[in-house]
């Protein structure tokens, strides 16, 4: 039996949780404080908490279901982990509330800021077209919280709020693992290149609305390794080892062009402030030389099956009924074969939260919640 210790930070972040979030214990919300920063999230399976339960969509695209949460939640809640993702370490660091789902039922207090990710999601509409809430949608649903917070708070205070809040994306993994599995022949540095500044274009559109909206601080992650996730690797042609480089470099494509495209928007936005978290770099490293942080592989799922456990088998409900699970997730960096653990996570959102100028710049996330 896994027992879950509690530190005494993580101990407050539950108790207001329950005692803050009416979509948990139904309890009126209280005055907000002065210095109030909510959190909004945007993005795909590296943010959702669960929204994908809630629409017409296939377990492809679902993780509510066992192992899935098994070590933090101790049930599914329809992240795609075992725990938390980076946006519950970021709420529990800038101690806010567990951020819900935007589409769970009761949800409908949003002081403390909503996540609108979704699993599958991409930049762009035809991503998993029908199956996932797509960057725009997403758009779509902020503009009616916004309303709804001017509804609830009044005009000034819900300005406030939108301009103080800090925006967290996630977004452009689905387009191009999406891309290459269509074409895996594609080698087209022009047309790659052509392609990223679509996806991109995209997302500058979803900023430029929340900008005019009042949104002012918005913070980044940048694409992983692709071609080193399990269920990508395992498509290399003649199961060769190591990571399917010809993928890693769309991803490559778009992390030059990211900060490019925000210092545009920046240069046109005086008031846009943004911040880029280095994820692509921090995950090799952890892949390539897991032992010095703490995990015994970093090639391999903890749960799947097949080469690297790289078939999305996981619990059993995704066509492949048979699936491998671990004896301690603890002991890799991936959960299943494209997500990360707990543990992984927890060490990615930290350099999120609090890394120096090599992770993430040009502020961090301390920084853009005031402490």
């Amino acid at each position: 039996m896994t027992i879950v210790r509690l530190t005494p930070l993580t101990f407050l972040w539950f108790l207001s949780l329950l005692l803050l979030n009416p979509s948990v214990s139904g309890v009126v919300h209280p005055q907000l404080p002065e210095k109030h920063v909510a959190l909004f999230v945007f993005g795909d399976s590296l943010y959702d908490p669960g929204n994908n339960n809630y629409i017409n969509t296939t377990n492809e695209y679902r993780a509510n279901f066992y192992p899935y949460g098994k070590t933090f939640f101790r049930f599914p809640t329809g992240r795609f982990s075992n725990g938390r993702l980076i946006p519950d370490f970021i709420s529990e660091y800038a101690n806010l509330p567990l951020i819900p789902p935007y589409l769970k039922p009761g949800v409908s207090n949003y002081a403390y800021g909503v996540n609108f990710a979704s699993g599958g999601a991409g930049a762009l509409v035809e991503s998993h077209q029908g199956f996932v809430v797509d960057l725009h949608t997403q758009l779509k649903y902020f503009k009616k919280v916004k309303k709804r917070l001017s509804q609830t708070l009044g005009p000034a205070k819900a300005k406030k709020l939108i301009s103080a809040a800090v925006y967290l994306f996630s977004v452009g993994v689905n387009d191009y693992s999406d891309r290459f599995k269509a074409d895996s022949t594609v080698s087209d540095d022009k047309f790659n290149k052509e392609y990223a500044r679509m996806v991109l274009g995209n997302v500058t559109q979803v900023l430029q609305e929340i900008y005019k909206r009042g949104g002012r601080k918005f913070g980044f992650v940048n694409a992983p390794p692709l071609g080193c996730l399990p269920s990508l690797k395992i498509l290399k042609p003649d199961n060769e080892s190591g990571c399917y480089d010809e993928i890693t470099s769309l991803a490559k494509i778009h992390n030059a062009l990211l900060p490019k495209v925000l210092k545009k928007i920046q240069s046109e936005h005086n008031s846009f402030n943004y911040t880029i978290y280095d994820l692509f770099t921090s995950m090799s490293k952890r892949i390539d030389d897991p032992s010095k942080y703490g995990f015994k592989d970093g090639s391999m799922g903890c749960c799947g099956s097949g080469l690297y456990r790289g078939v999305y088998s996981c619990g059993g409900m995704r066509g492949e009924k048979e699936f491998e699970l671990c004896d301690d997730v603890g002991d890799y960096f991936f959960f299943d074969s494209g997500h990360p653990s707990e543990k992984a996570y927890k060490q990615l959102s930290h350099m999120f939260w609090s890394g120096g100028p090599d992770a993430t710049w040009p502020y961090n996330l301390k920084q853009f919640f005031g402490f």
